[in-house]
């Protein structure tokens, strides 16, 4: 039996046994090595606030509308996937057998995955399998920034330092901003110093506009960047941003935004507000980038050197354990960044 992470429901999580796919043209079997948790859509799902729970999403309008999209148990979520190639069908050319790929197929000990899905993917001899569990968050995280459209000597503030938030501030930092990084937690806001951000702010002393407004001698952020998915972060984030300003909201809020009062500063200060979300790209750049091109340009990023994921890895747990981790993260949230999941021995890279 393969081994397969579950969300039984709010608060509940399982690790189940699944039949082996069975290998179709044009596919490969990967064996998984690492896999990533999101504490973001994963976390909506454990703790039951996810919209696809409670709502249908209705692909041709593109409308929430009555009913539900996704029922418990929700059997292999995770987007975050790192393994070893270990069966191809006659027909597959790339990826090669025995290489270590990065992709998306859940929190699952072996996956048959089309061929096509993985073209591109192969990490590069040498590199830490590690790395690969980044590629879907370090695109969330490009993607915001390109939807900021940063120019370079901008003032930007990063609102919310988790690991996409400080995968932001570093990709704003490559890009040129000047970057103000906002969080709760001292040992985040460290770690954004060493990703460049050239100020830190902690939240719980205050307003973080307030803060941001003195550091631009009145004036506000050219732009602000929304990670931590919290609607008063939001709020402080359009806050933050001069009159014609723009705020990148790329965070999952959950819930009514009641910390929203759109009537003050938004409203005064004409300010754009700007969804980013990993489904597609900004609409301004779809005719050069895809999420595809994303993905594999801060995987360029990190192999390089450039962006240190390593950083971000707070926590290395045996699959067996998921129920903890995902209470972990949900209870703890100052003591995690990124919780991975490592499968058996036997998966790890020769």
């Amino acid at each position: 039996m393969n081994t397969v992470v579950a969300i039984q429901g709010p608060g509940s999580v399982e690790v189940l046994g699944e039949q082996p796919g069975e290998l179709a043209p044009g596919c490969v079997r990967v064996r998984t090595v690492y896999s990533g948790i999101s504490a973001g859509t994963e976390l909506t799902a454990y703790r039951g606030t996810n919209p696809y729970l409670t709502r249908r999403w209705d692909t041709d309008s593109r409308l929430f509308v009555d009913g539900h999209t996704h029922d418990y148990p929700l059997v292999g979520w995770g987007y975050q996937e790192v393994g070893e190639v270990v069966e191809v069908a006659s027909d597959v050319i790339d990826p090669p057998l025995g290489s270590i790929v990065w992709g998306i197929w859940g929190h699952r000990a072996e996956a048959v995955v089309p061929a096509v899905k993985l073209a591109g993917h192969v990490l590069p001899p040498g590199a830490d399998p590690l790395t690969g569990v980044f590629a879907r968050v370090g695109a969330i995280a490009l993607n915001a920034v390109h939807t900021a459209d940063i120019h370079l000597g901008d003032a930007l503030a990063v609102f919310g330092q988790g690991v996409i938030g400080l995968l932001a501030t570093r990709l704003a930092v490559l890009n040129g901003a000047r970057v103000l990084a906002a969080d709760a937690i001292p040992a985040r806001l460290a770690l954004a110093k060493t990703y460049g951000a050239a100020d830190t702010y902690d939240v719980s002393d205050g307003s973080c506009a307030e803060f941001v407004r003195k550091l631009t001698g009145g004036v506000g952020a050219d732009t602000a960047i929304e990670l931590s998915g919290n609607h008063a972060g939001l709020h402080e984030a359009i806050r933050a941003v001069r009159r014609g300003g723009r705020v990148v909201a790329a965070g999952f809020y959950q819930g009514g935004g009641l910390d929203l009062r759109l009537g003050e500063e938004f409203h005064h200060n004409q300010v754009q507000l700007v969804a980013s979300q990993i489904s597609g790209v900004a609409s301004w750049l779809a005719h050069r980038w895809d999420v595809e091109r994303l993905q594999r340009t801060f995987m360029d990023l990190a192999i390089s050197g450039q962006v240190d994921t390593g950083e971000l890895v707070s926590h290395v747990v045996d699959v067996a354990d998921a129920a903890d981790a995902y209470d972990l993260i949900d209870r703890s949230p100052h003591e995690v960044l990124q919780v991975v999941f490592k499968f058996a021995s036997e998966n790890a890279p020769s």
